[in-house]
């Protein structure tokens, strides 16, 4: 034989030892190796505390045998354990199963939907939330009081401070004149949060290019309050509409008191070319007893007052109206830049032809239009015609008033015009004030002696021998508009030679809705 052989023989005889010795040790720790009372011994040991050194006795088994290669296993931080809980349990396993476990309250149901949602998993989340509403309808609120009660939001003490100091700057924005009065309180601080806004540029067109010049952005607030001014002295629309464009030009637009100081109190749109007195005849000429039409008619249902001054205007902020935008908005006054129309429809029964094998009478429907249109200086025009509002309201003008009536002109449909003056009913001059009274008080007593919203218009009649008047209530048609509308209170007609007086049925009178009109522009 030779030596590589042997050395094969060799180590397949090592190799079938080390075999049988491995599956004697296998057989003799698979028979219990201890007894019941070393067992429960080691266990009462385990609960003791951990085992911090490794067990060296050599285990017996029923034979006798001596077994050094088996060793008890040592289990170390099992720590406290209640009673009949296993050693594979551990701290970590057991949170987890509580975490997992089956929700029983509204709020569990809740927080288990929350995150839920949270990992993706929406069909289970929507069956939590259900489950939740069903035990509590409140339980978000109680959800949000424990996760985020309203301690968490309240923001840091800090000393106040003054909004306009001294040493401030010229263009720093003075909140002084601001005023959010007569807002709700949600908007109001809406709108407040705008307040330390700027006026957004443009963007740039692609994340690589310049952002676009933005001029009006960097202007100090003093000259673009003076820009708003200008805009809203030519068209108060357009003024409010520029509160859509961004969050700063909307706290401007509804806080600035001094542009809605001057629009209030100009003669453009504001009271400044009210009319609480006649101004005028009823045909346009000025003020006197030596000509007809100079009188002044009062029947019994309305009540003549004295003459408001402008400076009523300014005396009702803040002891009437909150704000001078409130006054704008609130306060009955006339528009100039329109016309008022009223639509009467009605029907009545008409008569049947002889040669008519009908037994039904027909059925006539009658549209017919009455306008109104005013002017600053106290004078308006009254016009009752079939005519359609697109054939009329180019025309409806002074200069196109008796004259063209007849031939094929557009500016017929003026010949039936009636000239006249309007008067608005207000507050009485204020006196003087007594010893120990204010003329804050004085005119708040005279404010509230008449109530504001009457219109009274005088015109000529069909004949020289007629004046007719009317006396229209102002207010308001639909949701955001403000004195669109005049709804009809008396018509009266007074006989010059007989000096008697007749009231017309308000049967099919409809109120008149005001229409802007664009063309008629500011000096009209």
């Amino acid at each position: 034989m030779s030596q590589t052989e042997a050395e094969l023989e060799s180590f397949r005889r090592q190799w079938r030892e080390e075999v049988s010795a491995r599956a004697q040790a296998s057989k003799t720790t698979s028979r219990p190796a201890l007894g019941s009372t070393q067992l429960s011994s080691s266990r009462s040991a385990a609960r003791k505390g951990p085992v911090t050194e490794p067990h060296t006795a050599k285990s017996q088994d029923v034979s006798g045998e001596v077994d050094d290669e088996w060793e008890p296993r040592t289990y170390h931080g099992l720590g406290d354990r209640e009673p009949g809980s296993r050693l594979a349990d551990s701290p970590s396993s057991s949170t987890a199963s509580t975490a997992h476990s089956a929700p029983r309250s509204a709020l569990e149901h809740y927080e288990q939907a929350v995150e839920k949602e949270s990992q993706g998993s929406l069909g289970d989340s929507v069956d939590l939330y259900r489950k939740a509403f069903r035990l509590d309808s409140r339980v978000h609120e109680a959800y949000k009081n424990k996760h985020f009660p309203p301690s968490s939001f309240q923001p840091p003490k800090t000393k106040p401070q003054d909004p306009n100091p001294s040493n401030a700057p010229v263009t720093m924005p003075n909140t002084a004149h601001h005023s959010l009065d007569g807002l709700s309180a949600s908007l109001s601080s809406l709108i407040q949060d705008f307040s330390s806004l700027s006026v957004p540029g443009e963007e740039p067109p692609t994340d690589l290019s310049p952002a676009p010049p933005c001029p009006i952005s960097t202007l100090p607030e003093e000259i673009l309050v003076e820009i708003l001014l200008e805009l809203a002295i030519q068209d108060i629309a357009s003024f409010v509409r520029l509160a859509q464009t961004c969050k700063r030009l909307a706290y401007l637009v509804l806080t600035e008191e001094r542009v809605w100081r001057r629009v209030s109190i100009g003669s453009e749109v504001g009271f400044g070319a009210m009319h609480y007195d006649w101004n005028c005849k009823v045909n346009g000429k000025p003020l006197g007893d030596d000509d007809e039409g100079g009188q002044t008619l009062d029947p019994p249902e309305i009540d003549t007052h004295e003459p408001v001054p402008s400076l009523i205007t300014t005396l009702l902020v803040p002891h009437v109206y909150p704000s001078y935008r409130a006054l704008f908005r609130s306060r009955p006054r006339i528009r100039f830049n329109g016309c008022y129309i009223s639509t009467v429809n009605y029907q009545r029964p008409g008569a049947s032809s002889p040669s008519s094998i009908s037994w039904h009478s027909p059925i006539h429907i009658v549209t017919y239009y009455r306008y109104l249109r005013f002017f600053r200086d106290g004078t308006c025009v009254s016009l009752l015609t079939v005519a359609e509002p697109a054939d009329v309201i180019p025309y409806l003008l002074q200069e196109h008033m008796h004259t063209h009536h007849s031939g094929n002109l557009p500016s017929t449909v003026m010949k039936d015009a009636l000239a006249g003056r309007w008067r608005l009913s207000g507050p009485a001059v204020p006196s003087k004030p007594s010893s120990g009274t204010s003329g804050v008080e004085v005119v708040e007593e005279q404010v509230n002696s008449e109530a504001e919203g009457t219109l009274h218009i005088e015109t000529a009649g069909v004949t020289p021998k007629y004046i007719y008047k009317m006396a229209l209530l102002l207010g308001s048609a639909g949701r955001a508009a403000r004195n669109n509308k005049l709804a009809w209170k008396g018509y009266w007609s007074y006989n010059r030679l007989t000096d008697d007086w007749a009231e017309f049925g308000l049967k099919h009178y409809r109120p008149y809705h005001f229409s802007r009109v664009k063309s008629y522009g500011m000096g009209m």
